[in-house]
């Protein structure tokens, strides 16, 4: 007897893809999660396809204005970490 995943619901919603990333994208996103900084890509629902790049800075929510399609939006988020990163962290320079 099993637990009733085959009889449930498929679910269905949107997501941006996949980005293949390199280890500087994986150090950056590290160290900004360590100091408060977290940074995701949720949907436009207002634009179908399009995706938004929310920045979660120490428990502050800010949205970027411009909307982007789904690898843009990716690429958007890693280029965010990198600039934090390069902006705030002392020991980089």
């Amino acid at each position: 007897m099993g637990i009733g995943f085959r009889n449930s619901k498929k679910v269905i919603g949107q997501s941006p893809g996949f980005l293949k990333y390199t280890k500087q994208d994986i150090k950056h996103v590290c160290w900004c999660n360590k100091k408060g900084i977290k940074i995701a890509v949720i949907p436009d629902w207002g634009n179908s396809g399009e995706w938004k790049v929310e920045l979660n800075i120490n428990k502050k929510i800010h949205l970027d204005p411009k909307a982007y399609k789904d690898k843009e939006a990716l690429t958007k988020m890693y280029d965010y970490y990198k600039y934090y990163y390069d902006k705030y962290n002392k020991t980089n320079k």
